[in-house]
């Protein structure tokens, strides 16, 4: 670079055909620009990231400081983010406002479905997301006991379901409307009705996020949501690693792709134990199955979640939520996950942006 003077339009000019991670519209047509600072070499830049995107946020920052250093050989570049007000657009024809809508599913009961798509919504909005949880399990709906959640939900005078709250969280489950051990025996008609009204009917006001737990298997459900008012954005696919298991997860995969559901990624969960003792692990379930299948599979791998005794008794007892939000090292493999998630539709937008929209006539 030359000595030529570097000023506040110069680092613009650098940074403004950098991809918004959520929209993947560059950031100088959206706004999010703010204050550039210049002292010498020694740059300040100030940038709005909307909260669907602040669990990338470092990642983001990183990127930027790097596009500047590569444009501007000897600039030093500080990164501030800060939330960028951006509602989310009317989503179908429900009316919702939801940007990106998870289905959580597997293809077997027992490997950890429910607990991956609780801690996913917690910890996402623990990272600064705005999230919502709905229990599509409607068999067996468990996030109500995972979360510590009673009562039974209310509607609003325009006939709207007041979801249940887990701190900022609205959630809505089949386990609020019926008494802990009774059986739900429907036939699909009324199985995909209760799914459709959980999904458009329910008050989540504005959010980033609806993390959906999905039943087990290769149901009814996915169908209903593929065929509904209201995009999927991706599906995780959670299993262990046992071949077993793996096999099982083949055939969710299968199921998501049939009905033109997206795949995130894939989840390994019971990756592993590390003993708290001696701190020696052990592949009690074996490890790195997931991967290997995402890998031949051509779907992202999101991350391990390892054997924690710690969020075990925490789901048990109700406080899933409580200790992942107090307990850093019980959280970090789900903030790996998270990102890699976010990640994830970051590159799916910067890699087709959606064209600016024509004013209404």
């Amino acid at each position: 670079m030359s000595d030529s003077v570097i000023d506040a339009a110069t680092i613009r000019s650098a940074i403004e055909a950098i991809p918004d991670p959520e929209t993947g519209r560059p950031i100088g047509t959206m706004g999010q620009i703010g204050e550039i600072e210049v002292a010498g070499k020694q740059v300040s830049v100030s940038l709005g990231l909307a909260t669907h995107s602040l669990p990338i946020a470092a990642e983001f920052s990183e990127r930027v400081q790097s596009v500047i250093v590569s444009k501007l050989p000897g600039v030093e570049a500080q990164i501030k983010i800060h939330p960028h007000a951006r509602p989310p657009l009317r989503v179908g024809q429900a009316g919702l406002r939801i940007k990106s809508v998870i289905a959580v599913g597997s293809g077997k009961g027992g490997v950890g479905k429910s607990t991956v798509a609780a801690s996913l919504a917690v910890t996402l909005n623990q990272m600064g997301a705005t999230v919502g949880l709905m229990d599509a399990d409607v068999y067996g709906p468990s996030i109500p006991h995972l979360l510590g959640l009673e009562g039974k939900p209310e509607l609003t005078p325009q006939k709207r379901i007041v979801p249940v709250f887990c701190g900022t969280i609205p959630v809505i489950s089949m386990g609020f409307f019926i008494e802990t051990d009774q059986a739900v025996i429907w036939r699909g008609p009324m199985l995909h009705q209760s799914i459709s009204q959980f999904l458009v009917e329910t008050d989540w006001g504005e959010l980033d996020y609806l993390v959906i737990d999905m039943p087990p298997g290769t149901g009814d459900v996915a169908l209903t949501l593929s065929q509904g008012a209201v995009p999927i954005a991706g599906a995780v696919v959670v299993c262990t690693p046992q071949e077993v298991a793996l096999l099982d997860a083949v055939k969710a995969i299968s199921m998501f792709r049939t009905v033109k559901i997206p795949l995130a990624g894939m989840v390994e969960n019971m990756s592993g134990f590390v003993c708290p003792d001696t701190g020696k692990r052990y592949d009690i379930f074996g490890s790195g199955g997931a991967r290997e299948k995402a890998e031949r599979l051509a779907i992202p791998f999101l991350g391990e979640i390892p054997i924690d005794p710690v969020l075990r008794e925490a789901g048990d007892a109700g406080q899933l939520a409580d200790v992942l939000r107090s307990d850093a090292r019980a959280r970090a493999p789900m903030e790996k996950i998270a990102r890699s998630l976010v990640r994830h539709f970051a590159d799916s937008a910067a890699a087709s942006p959606p064209k600016p929209q024509l004013p209404t006539l």
